[in-house]
């Protein structure tokens, strides 16, 4: 035993060269031998406490067993009596080239959320395979939690080859296993390595035992690795942590998640959509740098005092993050209560909380095979794609582009119930509509009053917002609701998509974000008519909610009831079997992108002053429902004769 546990003599450690970071996490299926892995890396580096070597094989002799380097990681007396890791731990030792940390997350099923929490801030991965019990169920949904975090780099880890005589071929059998698996999800195995934890093989030095193995040692691989952490060439992210005053200063206090931040640099606080100059940056008991990195933790100071507060993010002006109250998220659900639409969670992105209500329930995915599929809620240890709606608009970035900020966890109540990340395809960044440029403009009051306008009209000023699947009718039902009222004598006209699209939106596209501004000026030019004592009925799709809430807010800027949403509905497929302009039949050959429903998300409403529907209703019908809902919320009493 005590030749097993010689320590082999591996490239001195440089302490003159600048050294970076690297954070991994240990994951796999209990008992697969990660923490036994972690105990022997810090034997080989030197990185045990003084004393601790012999605790162990004092600790392993008293149990009966060979000396067992996982006792080196278990804080927790629990861990020795059930023979499992019930925490992550983190794990400091240096390799020749870099200091790394280890998060040594727990396999066992009852403790996902740890490993969730320890995966969020990896760089890359170690993912442990048992060589003679092989892939295992937890193997797949530790890869699917990595895929799900955006951990690209993962080291595969082919444990106690031992047990299989050292066998290449059984290393191939699971390789090509595993590998497959990985490729479903996007995922390519940075390295494969076959290895012996407990006996050190190809573990710091080349083993002899696997002769035909010529890759690198998981010490060789580990100093390979890409560090993430600190990618000064990404967009800046600075989420505030804290606000400390000093003397006459307030200092703004937080971690570089990316990027790189200098004196003098013009900054972009989101979502307040602050921008102010950074005056310094401040050092406790030393000279202040003139520039700070990603990884690093600073304090600045600002030319000028702005509230600043908790959870905001700093950025440049030229590359700022994505605002939203909407995304759509790939989730591990680890709650005792599954995750049902309408329900609220607490989201912690960064250093912000928030409400979130869980929305949509997109699909469930079966990570054994990776198929899709639906339901109406998400039980404890499932996958999913959720959409979750906040009502403070977050800034936010997609996890593939910066996946430091665009992962989150979900608490329910003080329990941590998910992790995941972050997507907003098909949805808008929403900075340009909450952004106002116009500076040195005045109110002026117009000579003409809304009631005397009500007055000579015989109705007041609104909006009905028609809203619904391209092919619900929404314009049939405003050209016919439009021509009933003119006969009627009402002040009346119709906004869409032929009229606005010809001239006051000619230069706008079909992007996402093309759209939402497309919609925020319908928004305001109704609110125009609204003023005007207009009826002004407005026939667009207009898909996210956020966008119709802000079309309310510019009409109750004229009248707190001068908004009314009307909900056109027909179920998706009724509407593509009308499909008058051809269009979801390009749209399922791919001519049409981001259309909704099909490529693009629909946002039902969630309350609406009125629905229609008219894939059971006729068109009589349905406009004398709208009409009288008019009479009843815009007409004068005189008019209707009461």
């Amino acid at each position: 035993m005590e030749a097993r546990a010689a320590k082999p003599n591996i490239q001195q450690i440089r302490t003159d060269a600048p050294r970076d970071l690297l954070k991994l996490v240990v994951v796999g299926h209990v008992d697969h031998g990660k923490s036994t892995l972690i105990g022997r890396l810090l034997y080989d580096t030197d990185s045990l406490p003084e004393g601790k070597l012999e605790e162990l094989k004092v600790i392993s002799q008293r149990r009966g067993m060979s000396l067992e380097w996982s006792f080196a990681l278990d804080a927790f007396q629990a861990e020795r009596d059930q023979a499992i890791t019930i925490d992550t731990t983190q794990i400091w030792f240096k390799t020749p080239k870099r200091d790394v940390v280890i998060i040594d997350a727990p396999g066992h099923r009852e403790f996902l959320k740890n490993m969730v929490s320890g995966a969020a801030a990896a760089d890359a991965a170690v993912l442990v395979i048992d060589a003679a019990e092989g892939v295992r169920e937890q193997t797949r949904r530790h890869g699917y939690l990595l895929h799900l975090l955006g951990v690209r780099q993962v080291a595969v880890v082919v444990n106690k080859m031992d047990l299989v005589d050292y066998s290449a071929q059984r290393f191939g059998d699971l390789v090509h296993e595993v590998t497959s698996y990985l490729a479903g999800l996007g995922l390519e195995p940075s390295f494969l390595l076959p290895i012996s934890a407990r006996d050190g093989d190809n573990v710091a030095v080349p083993s002899t035992n696997m002769s035909w193995y010529d890759g690198p040692t998981v010490l060789q691989a580990f100093d390979r690795f890409h560090v993430l952490t600190a990618p000064v060439e990404q967009p800046l992210r600075l989420p505030v942590q804290d606000v400390y005053h000093f003397d006459d200063r307030r200092i703004i206090a937080g971690r570089i998640e990316s990027g790189i931040l200098r004196a003098g640099d013009t900054l972009l606080f989101s979502p307040s959509n602050k921008i102010v100059k950074v005056r310094a940056l401040e050092a406790w008991n030393a000279e202040p740098p003139i520039e700070a990195h990603a990884g690093q933790s600073v304090g600045i100071t600002l030319e000028e005092q702005i509230f600043v507060e908790r959870g905001e993010v700093i950025s440049h002006v030229e590359n700022p993050p994505p605002l939203t109250s909407v995304f759509r998220a790939s989730l591990f659900w680890m709650g005792h209560t599954p995750l049902e639409p309408g329900r609220r969670y607490k989201l912690k992105l960064a250093t912000k909380e928030a409400n979130v209500t869980a929305e949509t329930i997109e699909r469930i995915i079966d990570t054994d095979s990776l198929a899709p599929r639906s339901g109406d809620k998400v039980e404890r240890n499932m996958v999913a794609e959720v959409i979750f709606r906040s009502r403070e608009v977050l800034a936010v970035d997609e996890y593939r582009s910066l996946a430091r900020t665009g992962r989150f966890v979900l608490l329910d109540g003080y329990d941590t119930v998910g992790g995941g990340s972050i997507s907003l395809e098909g949805y808008p960044d929403q900075r340009d509509a909450l952004t106002i440029r116009s500076t040195n403009v005045f109110s002026v009051e117009h000579g003409v009053t809304g009631t005397s306008r009500a007055e000579r009209n015989g109705h007041t000023g609104g909006v009905l917002w028609f809203t619904g699947f391209s092919g619900a009718g929404k314009s049939t039902l405003a050209m016919e609701v439009e021509r009933r009222l003119f006969q009627k004598g009402y002040q009346v006209y119709v906004l869409d998509g032929d009229n606005v699209r010809r001239g006051l939106n000619a230069n706008l596209g079909f992007s996402p974000d093309e759209r939402a501004e497309n919609i925020r000026r319908v928004g305001e030019a109704a609110a125009l008519f609204a003023d005007a004592g207009f009826i002004c009925i407005t026939a667009f799709i207009s898909p996210y909610q956020a966008d119709r809430d802000r079309a309310r807010g510019a009409a109750q800027r004229v009248d707190t009831n001068a908004f009314h949403e009307i909900h056109v509905h027909a179920d998706l497929a009724t509407c593509e079997e009308r499909d008058p302009k051809g269009l979801y039949k390009k749209a399922r050959s791919g001519e049409i992108r981001d259309f909704t429903g099909i490529s693009a998300p629909y946002e039902p409403p969630a309350a609406p002053e009125l629905t229609v529907d008219t894939g059971n209703e006729s068109v009589d019908d349905c406009v004398a429902a709208i009409i009288g809902h008019i009479e009843r919320n815009f007409t004068m009493k005189e008019r209707s004769g009461g």
